[in-house]
């Protein structure tokens, strides 16, 4: 079995579970597991309690892996803020109902951080889409993150020595809205790390999705 933490589409593939990202305003309920959150591109200021209300009620599903993805994003024009406020709404609903956090992050690595440490969450945190160098990574992986990789795995090749030095116990692997198929990521993964990364995934995704 292969695990995809986080993707946009539902593939129906046989040997592979996939967490597919979810909105409260456009819910999709015949995705077998699913993440939902506010994304920091999608808030609606006058709608951020009744998508809250939506994400609390969805939580509650078995098949909800994870909350989000939701997060930061400081290359776009909503006020950093809001962002933060509608993120810290939502790691309040993930503490409560004990689910993971599928992380949105762009420019804003020290703020997670200090959001991490300042509410004092108790809940795996899964940055997303990783592409950063081996200090953003070490200094993630030090606060106790996880890291999840996949389109920049595949294209850039500077991206597989951070890669490497992630501990084996703590990185994910995705598709996010690429056309490659998760088994792509998995053969670039396997032939950087030259383990079984498939098994690795595995004993991860149980450990902190507990599905």
């Amino acid at each position: 079995m292969k695990y995809n933490i986080h993707t946009h589409k539902n593939t129906h593939q046989k040997d592979v579970l996939e967490i597919v990202n979810q909105y409260p305003n456009e819910f999709d309920a015949s995705v077998p597991y699913f993440s939902i959150g506010i994304h920091p591109w999608y808030i609606d200021v006058d709608k951020v309690e009744e998508h809250l209300r939506i994400i609390e009620e969805k939580l509650q599903q078995k098949n909800c892996l994870a909350l989000g993805e939701c997060g930061l994003d400081k290359r776009i024009e909503k006020p950093l803020k809001i962002q933060t406020e509608v993120f810290e709404k939502q790691l309040a609903l993930g503490i409560k109902y004990q689910k993971p956090v599928i992380l949105h992050c762009v420019s804003a690595y020290q703020e997670v951080i200090e959001i991490k440490k300042r509410l004092n969450i108790d809940v795996p945190m899964i940055i997303h889409g990783f592409s950063k160098n081996g200090q953003v990574a070490k200094s993630l992986l030090d606060n106790g993150f996880y890291l999840s990789f996949g389109k920049y795995l595949l294209r850039n090749p500077e991206l597989a020595s951070v890669f490497e030095q992630v501990p084996n116990e703590r990185f994910f692997l995705e598709t996010d809205t690429i056309k490659e198929n998760i088994a792509d990521v998995y053969i670039k993964a396997t032939s950087i790390k030259k383990l079984d990364v498939e098994q690795i995934i595995s004993d991860n995704f149980k450990l902190v999705f507990n599905p």
